[in-house]
């Protein structure tokens, strides 16, 4: 990967302070071999900006190495319009097109987008207001959000949700459309993240989004309209098969520990990391609700199929009984050691004891829901067995994680108590 030469760790988010006369934002268009659509898409946007944008904007086009008419339109376009300048460079690449015009615009929101317009423009503002309000660091339009409307052929459809199905399994990506051609960044978070960016082409900004996530930045999506370009020349076998390798080479790079994201973590106050500085919030409680909710949803699922394996040739009290004991032993063990982060063999008994406690809880609610359930009918189905007993785990599961973190793996405290909280 590429080693880090971006500035120091991003400032607190702030509202944008605006310079009179010097453009806020700086849309970017890259285009290849795009003589007959450029004019009319730059036209249509520098329109649309003109009227509906409150702050002085600039439109960008870059070339990436056209070999037809398009940088002859590009330098006619910038010559009649206010506020549209045009690149040439002499290589391809979408992503390269775009660290060069971001790494030199002196705008502090930066943008691009697709040279077919195939996004809705109105969604243009609501994708850059939470950038100059200071609210996130990155936004994208999103085709995929219930509220979008998106006309394209199936084979399109499938192939994007494929791919963003991949993202989310193999990178952890949480974001809903990576290739969404309708994205902005704050300058200052564009600066850090850019040397850390190695794809030159259609993955630069699916590379971009992980590693702005696994920073902890904040990514606006936008739900938008969008209708599929039919002459789109993006070449769909060749460019899967390079996001592949991008994702094979980025989720590796993630692995190792090979890029240093954490110097892109924002002060207090907007990284949650840092949360844990809050005298009246006990830092490990949301982490310790995840590995509790993890651990939880898998013993869950053990006692599930224990008692159903038991029920076939018992009773149900017993069936459940036996089941809860045996999930409930390695739940403790697993909470002991992923949740609460105690090691070793000291108090391991002790903690399976009280463990046991909490389980003769977890039996009297569910065993009292399965007599009531015997009571008011005389041959429940199965189905609802199971049911009535998730919804009885489900009660018992919020005082199970109170006794564990209160009695069983209290925290200790290694420093004397201030008064002042002593008091509180």
């Amino acid at each position: 990967m590429r080693t880090d030469t971006s500035p120091g760790a991003l400032p607190a988010r702030a509202p944008l302070a605006l310079v009179p006369g010097e453009p806020v934002l700086d849309v970017v268009i890259p285009v290849f071999n795009e003589e007959k659509d450029l004019g009319p898409c730059v036209r249509r946007l520098h329109e649309h900006l003109t009227r509906t944008f409150p702050y002085p904007f600039r439109i960008t086009v870059a070339d990436n190495a056209s070999t037809d008419r398009t940088p002859e339109v590009a330098r006619g376009l910038a010559s009649v319009l206010d506020g549209v300048r045009s690149t040439r460079l002499e290589e391809k690449g979408r992503g390269r097109a775009l660290r060069q015009v971001w790494s030199a615009s002196d705008a502090p929101v930066l943008a691009y987008m697709d040279v077919d317009l195939s996004t809705d423009l109105n969604a243009l503002l609501p994708l850059v207001a939470p950038l100059i309000s200071g609210h996130s660091d990155l936004a994208i339009g999103t085709r995929l959000a219930r509220s979008s409307r998106v006309v394209r052929g199936a084979k399109r459809e499938f192939i994007s949700r494929a791919y963003n199905l991949l993202l989310r399994s193999s990178l952890a990506a949480r974001f809903s459309d990576a290739q969404c051609g309708f994205k902005a960044i704050r300058r200052e978070v564009a600066e850090r993240l850019l040397p850390l960016v190695e794809d030159t082409g259609w993955f630069f900004d699916t590379e971009l989004l992980v590693l702005a996530e696994r920073a902890g930045l904040r990514i606006h999506e936008v739900p938008v309209d969008w209708v599929d370009d039919p002459d789109s020349t993006v070449h769909i076998v060749r460019t899967a098969t390079e996001d592949l390798k991008g994702v094979w080479r980025v989720g590796r790079a993630l692995a190792v520990g090979a890029l240093p994201l954490d110097r892109l973590a924002r002060p207090f106050g907007d990284d949650p990391r840092d949360r844990s500085a809050l005298p009246e919030v006990e830092g490990g409680l949301a982490r310790q609700l995840l590995g509790f909710c993890a651990v939880g949803a898998l013993s869950t699922v053990l006692y599930l199929l224990l008692y159903s394996a038991f029920r076939a040739g018992t009773g149900p009290q017993f069936a459940n009984g036996a089941a809860l004991l045996l999930s409930a032993i390695a739940n403790t063990a697993a909470n002991r050691r992923l949740t609460f982060g105690v090691r070793g063999r000291d108090r391991a008994l002790r903690h399976q004891a009280q463990g046991l406690v909490v389980f003769a809880i977890g039996l009297a609610l569910t065993s009292g829901s399965l007599a009531a359930l015997g009571a008011a009918t005389a041959a429940p189905a199965h189905s609802t067995e199971l049911a009535v007993l998730i919804t009885a785990n489900l009660a018992a599961t919020v005082l199970r994680f109170l006794l564990f973190r209160a009695w069983v793996f209290p925290e200790r405290r290694d420093t004397p108590v201030n008064v002042k909280d002593d008091i509180r």
